[in-house]
């Protein structure tokens, strides 16, 4: 079972819908990538009902890349908004 749902919006957004909110991640479409930050940063980033749940969204989030042929990046720079 799916902890995250995703979807792409129009202003090079990747929405992540989980159980206590949604939160957006960077997902530049010339190549279409996906950023997600390291642990660390996603921890002092993230909304406080998603910090401890960035094992499952590095998982589900790399199906997903897999699944629409985009690559993951994992930067402590990249957003979480």
């Amino acid at each position: 079972m799916s902890v995250f749902e995703f979807r792409a919006r129009w202003k090079e957004e990747l929405v992540c819908t989980g159980p206590g909110g949604t939160l957006v991640l960077e997902l530049p479409m010339g190549i279409l990538t996906a950023y997600l930050p390291t642990e660390d940063a996603f921890k002092r980033a993230a909304p406080s009902w998603a910090e401890h749940l960035w094992p499952e969204l590095r998982s589900e989030l790399t199906q997903w890349c897999v699944t629409n042929k985009a690559r993951l990046i994992i930067d402590p720079t990249a957003g979480v908004y």
